[in-house]
């Protein structure tokens, strides 16, 4: 793609790192910015700061006008955004070629990519990947969904670099439109999620196989042999599976994160990795010994007054909160609830009904949850909350010494937080000042 002088309209700057890369990408190359954004511009301080010494030819802050869209020759989405947005139905009408920050990354690397995707595990599955590839002599490389963009370093990217790439549902429905795949694309599981984006189980799973559609015979494909729809997928690479149900893979002995859910990612990571020349056992056991988890992912915050507490701020699926509350003996005290994104959550209350002492209930899906905790054990300490700090002030009531109060909300953050970050780190501030009752 050839931007200079070209009219580029980015839509969501956002305040994670994609955004902000992809107006420094354009403008480094001569595109005529226009960055709108329906946050206003004290929301989007930080984000605008970092942008403070490139050249933007009109900012447009907390609304959106046409004009933007049908005038531009390329309009950036943001990948929250659905494509069938109005706005974007009338870019495309007017000639614009709709793209993201993800498909700027693949039109312009030139080295070797290993995907990750699945409903659950794919941020921990891809850092422990990389975790395991920086130790050995390849060059890698961590982004994607994790959180950070690639786009300042891709002129960097060597032919034979890899990088490692967690890839969502909503980045992988644009990278259809290139109609490309990972050289090893890795597939921890598959459940309902994200059906407030998606119009249905079969766009999100359709969404989910592009990861696979575009390799060739020669790529390599890593899928869950236990998760009963993705042995399924179609498969055009070279297919090798992995059990966590049956595995006796003895480098798992060197993992150092609690839980089940943990080891299904760590063998995930190492099958991926033995498609890999120059990756040894002992390459793979430093990596996982090293490897300390992610930030608000089953993360050890403080333990207070003989209870500890844990941060799982990115558990937005319910089956990503049953994996966190399975992985302790101890009693648990419970916070759970979010934003709705439409996801049946019986599964989740009844695990938490039979596993957790007391519950907390946080966002919009509070009430919904406490019918469901209902129906399953009426006898369940338990309340409704306003405010996450009410939420860990009944954690602190409810506690004994010896138990685990544990943040695994098991739906998304945006009813009461910027983003799960920030409602990771409001707990982990309220933890650390926690006041037990006398």
């Amino acid at each position: 793609m050839e931007f200079r002088n070209r009219r580029v309209t980015v839509m969501g700057l956002g305040r994670f790192d994609g955004g902000v890369a992809a107006v420094r990408f354009l403008s480094e190359r001569g595109a005529k910015v226009t960055v709108t954004d329906l946050r206003s511009e004290a929301e989007l301080a930080e984000s605008i700061q970092r942008l403070s010494d490139v050249p933007i030819k009109r900012w447009r802050l907390g609304e959106h006008d046409e004009s933007d869209f049908t005038r531009a020759d390329f309009v950036v989405v943001n990948p929250a955004v659905r494509r069938d947005h109005p706005l974007l139905l009338a870019a495309e009408d007017s000639g614009a070629v709709l793209t993201s920050e993800m498909n700027l990354f693949w039109s312009h690397h030139r080295g070797r990519v290993i995907g990750v995707t699945g409903s659950n595990g794919k941020s921990t599955t891809a850092a422990i990947i990389h975790a395991i590839l920086s130790e050995t002599d390849h060059t890698v490389r961590l982004g994607g969904n994790i959180g950070q963009s690639l786009l300042s370093e891709v002129d960097a990217i060597g032919a034979n670099d890899w990088t490692v790439l967690e890839l969502s549902s909503f980045q992988l429905h644009d990278l259809d439109r290139l109609q490309v795949s990972p050289e090893i694309a890795v597939v921890t599981n598959f459940s309902p999620n994200h059906l407030d984006w998606h119009e249905h189980l079969t766009d999100y799973r359709e969404a989910k196989q592009t990861i696979l559609r575009w390799q060739s015979a020669d790529d390599r494909a890593v899928l869950n042999d236990d998760d009963a729809d993705v042995r399924n997928w179609p498969v055009h690479g070279r297919r090798i599976g992995f059990s966590p149900e049956i595995s006796d893979e003895p480098l798992l002995e060197a993992l150092r994160l609690p839980g089940q859910h943990n080891r299904a990612n760590a063998l995930a990571a190492i099958t991926a990795m033995r498609c890999v020349d120059g990756v040894t056992d002992a390459a793979i056991r430093r990596g996982l010994e090293k490897f300390p988890g992610l930030p608000h992912r089953l993360e050890f915050v403080v333990e207070s007054q003989g209870r500890r507490f844990f941060n799982d701020s990115l558990a937005t699926t319910p089956e990503s909160a049953i994996a966190a509350i399975q992985s302790f003996d101890d009693p648990i005290v419970l916070i759970l609830g979010g934003s709705d994104k439409g996801i049946d959550l019986t599964q989740l209350a009844e695990v938490a009904a039979k596993r957790a002492k007391a519950v907390a209930l946080i966002g919009r899906t509070a009430t919904q949850l406490q019918t469901l905790l209902d129906r399953t054990s009426r006898s369940l300490p338990m309340r409704v909350c306003s405010s996450l700090a009410e939420a860990v002030s009944f954690a602190c009531e409810e506690s004994l010494v010896g138990d685990v109060v544990l943040l695994s909300p098991g739906c998304a953050s945006y009813d009461w937080f910027r983003d799960f970050a920030d409602r990771g780190e409001q707990f982990r501030q309220l933890a650390k000042h926690a006041d037990f009752p006398n």
